[in-house]
C-alpha cells in the first residue's frame, strides 16, 4: 500500500520558494517580506519557505538572521526590539518585516515551510498555527534538535523535518526515527571532509522508510534536472523562475 502523507506532503513534487525566492529579480534585497512572498505566489508557487524569530515582547516575525544589519539599515539583534520598534524598520529600505500572523492571513491558501530560529519561538509558533487552523498547510523544521523535539511534543499532528542529527546519520546510511521529511543540502561536512547527502542510494533509503526528501537551496537548472531524475520529492530554491521553467519543460509544473 502506498504511503499516505499529510496534506502538506501530498503532492508528488513540492516546488518551494526560499524566503519567497531571494534571488528572483523582483525580490533582490527584500527576502522574507510580504512583497517577496507575493511575487513567488504570482509565479504560481504554492509552497513558501520562511524563518521565524521572536521579538523582545514575544511576537513571531518572519526573518532569517539573528541580527538586523544585513537586510536593514539598523544594527543589533532582532530579539532586543519590541514589535512596535521593529515595525518602523524596512527590509531593503522598502518593505516592513512581517509577522507570521500576517503571512497566514495574507496567504490563506499557501503552504509554509517554517524554520524555528530561536528557542523562544517554539510556543508562539504552536499558538499561531493553532490560531489560524494551519496544521495541514505547514511543515516545521529547525537546526536545533531540542527545538524541533519540543515542537513535535506540543503539536504532533504537524509534519516536521528530520533533525540535523538525523541528517548526519543519513551520511552513514542510517534512517532517523523522527520527522516526516528529509530537508537537506546537497552535501554535509563531517569532520574534515564533505560528504554527499543527496545520492540515488540515500533517496532510495529515504523512500523505503516511507519518508520524503526536499533538497535546498538549488538555483542551477542543470542540478534541478539531475535531482528530479534521481527521484527527489521537492526542491527549495532562491530562483523560483528557474525551477518553474525546469518543471514546465518536464511537464511537472502545477499550481495546486
Amino acid at each position: 500500500m502506498a504511503e499516505v502523507y499529510p496534506d502538506y506532503l501530498s503532492p508528488e513534487f513540492v516546488a518551494m520558494a526560499h524566503r519567497g525566492g531571494s534571488f528572483l529579480t523582483a525580490n533582490l534585497g527584500i527576502e522574507n517580506t510580504i512583497r517577496a512572498f507575493a511575487n513567488a505566489v504570482a509565479l504560481g508557487f504554492r509552497y513558501l519557505e520562511t524563518d521565524v524569530h521572536t521579538t523582545r515582547d514575544g511576537h513571531l516575525v518572519a526573518f532569517h538572521d539573528v541580527t538586523l544589519d544585513r537586510v536593514t539599515d539598523v544594527a543589533g539583534s532582532l530579539r532586543d526590539l519590541s514589535l512596535d520598534e521593529l515595525s518602523s524598520l524596512r527590509v531593503g529600505d522598502r518593505e516592513p518585516i512581517p509577522t507570521l500572523d500576517e503571512l497566514f492571513e495574507t496567504f490563506p491558501d499557501i503552504n509554509f515551510n517554517i524554520d524555528i530560529k530561536s528557542v523562544t519561538a517554539v510556543q508562539p509558533l504552536v499558538d499561531a498555527i493553532v490560531k489560524h487552523g494551519a496544521e495541514r498547510r505547514v511543515c516545521v523544521g529547525s537546526f536545533a534538535r531540542t527545538r524541533i523535539r519540543r515542537f513535535r511534543s506540543l503539536l504532533p499532528q504537524v509534519p516536521t523535518a528530520v533533525s540535523p542529527t538525523g541528517v548526519a546519520a543519513l551520511t552513514m546510511g542510517v534512517i532517523s526515527s523522527g520527522g516526516d521529511v528529509y530537508q537537506v543540502p546537497l552535501e554535509h561536512p563531517v569532520g574534515p571532509v564533505t560528504v554527499d547527502i543527496v545520492t540515488p542510494k540515500n533517496i532510495e533509503r529515504i523512500h523505503a522508510a516511507g519518508r520524503r526528501i526536499h533538497v535546498w537551496t538549488v538555483d542551477d537548472p542543470t542540478t534541478m534536472h539531475r535531482l528530479i531524475d534521481w527521484g527527489v520529492d521537492g526542491i527549495v530554491t532562491d530562483r523560483p523562475d528557474f525551477l518553474k521553467d525546469v518543471l514546465r519543460a518536464r511537464g511537472m509544473w502545477s499550481t495546486r
